[in-house]
Order: structure tokens, then sequence, then C-alpha cells
């Protein structure tokens, strides 16, 4: 007998807070899920970037430290001791709430290996994992080309390029910007993905967290009138513990229920595919340095400036339309 595949709830989410949907990657429904718990006296297990630019798991329990968790990071991060410490909070009855991707939820299930009942899980839906030795060349490759040293970090400025672009932004430490989207190219390559993610079995509606959460890619179809390009949610309610939160959480954002058919992006139905060209990725990166790597499979040099003049011309135009 086939298994029943349960489809979830589905909604377009944005944050009544314009300041935290800013802030945030897509619609602000992060904060508006771990606030409810940090209310009850709760505490947030998410990831944050470190001032090195490694990604890591950290616990907190202020508005102030689960801030830090706000925003894309496109590299794996480190749970060192996380689940051990989500253990010890959960037996000494504290309600924790846990954000990571799916196999790192379905990772903590199976170390549980029981239901906690005051815990909750956000899964994030996950392009792939790329390799951290690959962004830490590439931050180095920026540095020595811009001579100065890198103080921040945004993955995606929402801020300077809108919700849809995907250009990283360089803070320096002279206060000047460096934007590039040649990680992003060789990240949408998927030659630096984990050899896992072209098998990984989440690549579905189905999911091993109580919410899901994501941009909202076809929110222009799903719900027209949300489209503001300042970013919009994708909430997957997959449980009746996850129904519960979303409903408290509703009177923190504006919502509206969608179809699962206008919300499958690809990561939603597929991994991607193994590419031909992932094992002349790696010679090259063992061997070539950054900036071939940069040129041959990041579109840096004149393709790429090209795609800027266009995109800065459209930028404009726009601002001209509005008046």
């Amino acid at each position: 007998m086939m298994k029943e595949i349960i489809i979830p709830d589905v909604y377009a989410v944005k944050h009544k807070d314009e300041a935290v949907r800013s802030v945030s990657r897509s619609g602000g429904i992060f904060t508006a899920l771990s606030d409810l718990i940090l209310e009850i006296g709760g505490v947030i297990y998410g990831c944050v970037l470190t001032e090195d630019f490694k990604a890591i798991h950290v616990r907190a329990n202020s508005v102030e430290s689960r801030n830090l968790m706000r925003g894309s990071k496109y590299i794996q991060s480190e749970l060192s001791d996380t689940y051990k410490s989500i253990k010890c909070d959960l037996d000494a009855d504290r309600d924790v709430l846990f954000s990571g991707t799916s196999c790192q939820v379905a990772g903590l299930r199976s170390f549980l290996r029981q239901d906690y009942e005051n815990l909750i899980c956000i899964d994030i839906v996950c392009h792939g994992v790329p390799s951290k030795n690959v962004w830490q060349s590439y931050l180095e490759w920026q540095e020595k080309k811009a001579g100065k040293k890198i103080v921040a970090v945004d993955f995606r400025d929402k801020e300077n390029f809108g919700w849809r672009a995907h250009n990283e932004t360089l803070i320096m430490d002279d206060g000047s910007k460096v934007s590039s989207e040649v990680f992003k190219e060789i990240f949408y390559g998927h030659t630096v993905i984990r050899p896992s993610c072209y098998e990984c079995p989440y690549k579905d509606v189905v999911h091993p967290g109580d919410i899901t959460i994501a941009d909202y890619w076809g929110i222009e179809k799903a719900a027209p009138e949300f489209d503001d390009d300042k970013g919009v949610s994708l909430v997957l309610v997959n449980n009746d513990k996850g129904d519960n939160l979303f409903e408290k959480c509703k009177e923190k954002v504006i919502w509206k229920t969608t179809r699962i058919e206008d919300s499958m992006q690809p990561s939603l139905k597929a991994p991607h595919s193994h590419p031909c060209n992932r094992e002349a990725f790696w010679n090259d990166f063992q061997k070539e340095n950054f900036e071939i790597i940069a040129k041959r499979y990041g579109g840096y040099g004149c393709i790429n400036s090209a795609k800027k003049k266009a995109r800065d011309l459209k930028r404009r135009v726009a601002k001209i339309v509005k008046g």
C-alpha cells in the first residue's frame, strides 16, 4: 500500500512591522515565530555568522541575540554541541525553537529519540550546502583585490538590490562596500554543494519541521497583492504543533492562504542534478588562483560587468517612473 502524502497548509506571510521585514531575508516570519517563544521564556537555536564569517548554531534567550540569526547564510553551519544543549533545555522543561535545514532538523529528531511537546522545529527550504573552503577563498580574493579587510557580510543585499536580487555585499574596514554576484554564480552552478545534496530526500513538499519557511518565489502568481519586492515568506504548516504556533503568530503578520501548486519552487520538487563539470571545478579549485575560478565559474569580468550595467540602468529607470 502506498503511503499517503499529507500536503501542508500553505501561506504567504509578511511581518506587520516594516522595520522587521526590512532587516529580514524574506517576510520576517522567523522573527514573528521566535518572538512567541521568547515571550514565554523559551530559547531559540539558530545560525549566526562569526566575526571570521563562519556559520555556527548558537543559543539565544533574548531579542538581541536572536536578531543575529536573521538573514541568509549560504554555507554549512557548525552544530558543535547544539543537540546536547537542546536536550538539556528540553529536559529542564524550557520551550525550545530550533531553526535549521531539513537535514539538521531530521538529525535533531534522531538524536533526541523521542517527541518533546516543548520543542518546535522550523526547517528552511534549502538550495544545497556549498563548500566553506570556496567561501573562504572567495573572501580572501576579495580582500586581496580591494586591499582592505572585510568586516561584515550580507549574503543577499535586499536593501540595495531588492528582495529578488541575489547580490552579496561586503563591507570593508574603511566603510566602503563591494557588491558582487561571483559567489552566487558559483553556488547556483551546483558544483560546490555537498555530494549528499544531489540525493537530498527533503527536496519535496514533505519536511521534518513542524513549520517550513522559505522565500516565496512565485508570489506574483500566488498572491500578487503581496508582491512589492520587499520580501514575502512562504510558510508550510506541516502538523498540528506547527498549526498551533502559526495561529498564535497571525496577529503579528499579514497572511494569506495560498495553493501549493502556485508555490512549487525547484527546491520543493527534486534535488539538483550532479553537474557534469563538478570534477573540473574541483580540479581547477585545487590548482588555480581564485581569480581564474571567478572568471571561469563565477561570471567575473566583461559578462558580469554587462549584467551590472543592465541592472543599474533598470533600477534608474524604475526610480524615474516612480517619480
